[in-house]
């Protein structure tokens, strides 16, 4: 990406810096999950700090239109070429945190928010900042970084970073200089993991978070001079020698657990069985008090942000305890329940033995926790769609990695998620897995679809059976209006209750029961066998009563089937078999 090297860190160079450390981890993403053996060995490192860095750099592209539109202009804030340095970094330490995913990915947001700290602390000071500046930037974010981990461990992403900011301190000059020692810093500083990790040393490869705050630095390094360093793209620095085991080993680092005898080669005990990210709206002292409870749960604790907004991330063998433990806290939401599945372990302890592929997965995107939930009982992989906020097609690939099988079945359940999820089909098919995408426009369908999935069958066989149900299955929707707009059934109005007929708005009104009664009597008029209620939580209280009984009384023959969705962004889905 040929780019106009930059002089000083303002705003356009925060846009610079997110493209170009998006380039970079996209182009280093598969070498990175390849190494990933600390703390979890998921192989998804790479993956998680590349979807980390698109929702910040979609942030700070957000700014920019937003400026060009005229959005935000006499809030003070706006300048006359552009948007603030103050802006964009916190919109890009913002972006990270929402979209944060895994250990590396909370920490990177962690990062990331430290620096904005320094550079949007006084906006009065100019619309850009110089060398000292970002020197005082990384090492806030250093020190932000480990702060937020509850047990840092040397060799790990968090030494990078304290070596790339040890480094900018000790020289003088402009951004360029600061960032290109910072580079250098934690480019030695990555080398040296394996002697500082012993799971590193064993597995022959270096640190992957800290490789991919390698690639960040890089990206920074080439916003301010225009040339990336090659050896940051990939290739280098990966992979070393592997210690076959017991083979002088170096002495056991502080805090690694080891068998009585004080090899620490012995095999040790699997570590948590899930992975728990949530974000989290609370207050500080709450906060606190979590990171208290959370810690006698499990490992690998990493609670960063502030201000109101935090993400949490965890591993437990008590996920619902961990989810429990931020209610008390305040309002969990986005709520992310990983399984790691039997292979898996925390190769602090033990090395990763292979995991044989499933023959056949089902990977579908779902509105809601509840339906996440009603999925993965049906054996599904899952992917939360929050409501606005539709999965990109990396995290779709993700998930077909995860679901570890060598055929898959994609269930998008969003019309506007088609292109989406054939690209991200597209990309798993390139690695080699067999992926079928089967085009439902609703999370009803997708009901429908697993209820006949049969993995025993031929895939062919199965693919046809569960897309016949699918598309056999109608479905509904009552959700309020956000803003004034047209419609099939004419205008509406904020606020206006919609009751949506296959996509289509078929009635408008102001009555949450009447419009669904509406709905269900105009999808049942040409029949059905079943019909699945998916309430929302902001659904009334009776209405799935209300509807059930409507049901018995005119319908004969009809069976009804009530889930609850949660924060699924429509008060109510309907689908009628």
């Amino acid at each position: 990406m040929a780019q106009v090297p930059q002089t000083f860190f303002d705003a356009l160079a925060v846009r610079t810096w997110c493209g170009l450390a998006l380039e970079a981890l996209g182009r280093s993403r598969e070498e990175i999950d390849a190494i990933n053996v600390y703390p979890v060995a998921d192989g998804d490192t790479g993956t998680n700090l590349f979807l980390t860095v698109e929702s910040a750099a979609a942030a700070v592209e957000a700014v920019f239109a937003g400026h060009e539109a005229g959005v935000g202009a006499g809030t003070g804030t706006e300048s006359a070429t552009g948007p603030t340095l103050a802006d964009t970094v916190r919109a890009m330490a913002h972006g990270a945190l929402i979209g944060a995913r895994g250990n590396s990915g909370t920490i990177l947001a962690q990062l990331l928010r430290g620096m904005a700290q320094v550079l949007a602390a006084d906006e009065t000071a100019g619309a850009s900042a110089d060398g000292p500046q970002l020197r005082l930037a990384l090492r806030q974010a250093a020190d932000a970084a480990r702060e937020a981990v509850a047990h840092p461990v040397e060799g790990t992403v968090l030494t990078v970073a304290a070596a790339a900011a040890d480094a900018a301190g000790a020289v003088e000059g402009g951004c360029g200089e600061v960032a290109r020692a910072a580079y250098e810093g934690a480019r030695a500083a990555l080398e040296e993991t394996p002697d500082q990790l012993p799971v590193l040393r064993r597995a022959g490869v270096v640190d992957a978070g800290g490789r991919g705050l390698l690639a960040v630095l890089a990206a920074l390094l080439g916003t301010f001079t225009g040339e990336m360093p090659k050896d940051a793209l990939g290739g280098a620095h990966m992979r070393l020698e592997p210690v076959p085991q017991g083979a002088g080993e170096a002495a056991p680092i502080a805090g690694e657990l080891q068998e009585p005898g004080g090899e620490d080669t012995a095999p040790a005990p699997v570590g948590p069985a899930f992975e728990v990210i949530y974000l989290l709206e609370a207050e500080d002292d709450a906060v606190e008090r979590l990171r208290t409870r959370l810690d006698s749960l499990g490992d690998s604790l990493v609670v960063v942000g502030g201000d109101g907004l935090w993400n949490v991330h965890v591993h437990v063998d008590d996920a619902g305890a961990a989810v429990e433990a931020g209610v008390e806290a305040g309002r969990p939401y986005r709520i992310r329940i990983t399984h790691f599945g039997a292979g898996d372990v925390h190769t602090t302890h033990a090395e990763r033995p292979l995991r044989e592929r499933a023959q056949r997965a089902v990977v579908a995107v779902v509105p809601g926790e509840g339906l996440a939930g009603l999925y993965t009982e049906a054996g599904a992989t899952t992917v939360l769609a929050r409501p606005g906020e539709p999965p990109a097609s990396g995290e779709l690939v993700q998930a077909v990695r995860r679901a570890h099988a060598r055929e898959v079945v994609l269930l998008p359940n969003d019309e506007e998620l088609r292109h989406t999820a054939a690209a991200a089909a597209e990309q798993a098919r390139a690695e080699g897995i067999r992926v079928a995408l089967i085009p439902t426009r609703s999370a009803v369908q997708g009901i429908a679809a697993l209820a006949v999935h049969e993995p025993e069958r031929r895939f062919d066989e199965d693919v046809v059976s569960m897309t016949s149900a699918a598309g056999a299955t109608r479905y509904g929707e009552v959700t309020v209006a956000e803003r004034e707009s047209w419609t099939t059934a004419g205008i509406c109005q904020a606020g206006d209750v919609l009751g949506l007929v296959d996509g289509d708005v078929a009635v408008i009104g102001d009555d949450v029961e009447a419009i669904a009664a509406d709905v269900l009597d105009r999808m049942l008029a040409a029949g059905g066998e079943m019909v699945t209620l998916v309430l929302g939580d902001d659904a009334p209280e009776n209405v799935a009563d209300h509807l059930e009984a409507r049901v018995r009384e005119r319908y004969l023959a009809v069976d009804t089937v009530v889930c609850h969705g949660g924060r699924q962004g429509s008060l109510l889905l309907i689908g009628v078999e």
